[in-house]
């Protein structure tokens, strides 16, 4: 039986030839990435990886994945599609940092409504690049073509990354303790978290991505916006291998106050001096134009802060040199205190702890 063009798959507007080519055109891509451990091959049913030869001899494994969020929409509009993938290879591999673990390998899941090779192939290469930035293989992904599920030149990225740490270096350490200090790192921008809120002041201002960026104006907004997230791996592992470093967190969606936290003993709260953070040009726009109260500011963006390490008093300066020789722009962002207990209501029987980020100072404020 023959099938005529009207009942073949492509018919149906799924391309296998396409997907076929861009498998040609990633491999060279992937191999770019490989490193002990993994030859970042593809073509496999699965990816391998080696953890004896990457050098571990006991090793608990991490793992994480995350997407980009609706920062695609603006790559999807610019057509500028580079960035985007280190993107996602940074939400991934910095919160695999976080826990004190080498991120080894990645994966990635690709979709879209009607493959666009050259679209894919940017992306892709995007990705290689964050992969390199984070010494991580990449050893494998998914493309997916799905017509009807997406508008046409629309697509959605995940990520998915695995790391490894030597039992007993795992982040956070057990030894947080009131005294010890809050270490902040710059962020590039808006990183990956509030997109949705940053379209919409857009719109609300009659904006186009091809008018010069209001806090960037020697650049268009569409590509001052699609900076992409800063990969904090490899300074992070040199500040980790010093043996100074108690906690890490990755600032992105929840900012200061959702994220720190996370990383913190329930007895204890960080305190944060605003007056420390860089507050970056992008923000101040951000805010000035969407009416954007500080408050919602601290929960919704990094504001100039995308990763945060707590150390020892007597141990920072050390950990801030490590930083600074890795290139990053490192500060004394606040301190670890004991919570307070506050009354919950007046006249109530009993109390409840103080939030665990407190925040002195304004954003912007010196």
């Amino acid at each position: 039986m023959t099938t005529d063009s009207d009942g073949s798959y492509k018919s149906a507007g799924v391309d296998i030839d396409a997907g076929e080519a861009l498998v040609e055109r990633i491999k060279p891509l992937a191999k770019a990435t490989a490193r002990a451990g993994a030859g970042a091959a593809l073509g496999g049913f699965g990816g391998l990886f080696d953890l004896k030869a990457a050098g571990f001899t006991d090793p608990v494994l991490v793992a994480g994945n995350d997407g980009v969020g609706t920062k695609l929409k603006i790559a999807i509009e610019t057509g500028i599609h580079d960035t985007v993938g280190i993107d996602l290879v940074a939400m991934c591999v910095n919160d695999v940092i976080v826990q004190g673990a080498e991120p080894l390998f990645f994966l990635d899941y690709f979709a879209s409504g009607r493959l666009d090779v050259d679209t894919a192939t940017a992306i892709v290469a995007g990705i290689a690049e964050g992969c390199k930035r984070a010494g991580a293989a990449l050893i494998g992904g998914e493309t997916a073509e799905m017509p009807g599920m997406y508008a046409d030149g629309d697509y959605d990225l995940a990520g998915f990354a695995v790391g490894a740490a030597e039992r007993g270096t795992l982040l956070p350490r057990n030894d947080v303790a009131a005294g010890d200090v809050v270490i902040g790192l710059a962020s590039s921008g808006v990183h990956s978290n509030g997109f949705s809120l940053v379209r919409k002041i857009i719109r609300d201002h009659g904006l186009s991505f091809a008018d010069a960026a209001p806090f960037d104006p020697a650049r268009p907004l569409g590509r001052a916006l699609l900076d992409p997230t800063r990969i904090y791996v490899k300074p992070a592992l040199a500040a980790h291998r010093t043996g100074c470093v108690k906690a890490f967190a990755h600032i992105t969606g929840g900012g200061l106050p959702g994220n720190v936290n996370r990383v913190l003993p329930p007895a204890l709260a960080a305190r944060i001096d605003l007056n420390a953070a860089p507050y970056l040009p992008v923000f101040r726009w951000l805010s000035a134009a969407g009416g954007v109260a500080q408050s919602e500011m601290l929960r919704t963006f990094n504001c100039g802060v995308g990763f945060v390490a707590v150390a020892a008093r007597e141990d920072a300066g050390a950990v801030i040199d490590t930083f600074t020789a890795a290139g990053e722009t490192a500060f004394l962002l606040g301190e670890i205190e004991a919570r307070e207990h506050l009354i919950r209501n007046e006249g109530a029987e009993g109390s409840s702890l103080s939030p665990q980020v407190l925040f002195s100072g304004s954003l912007g404020g010196r």
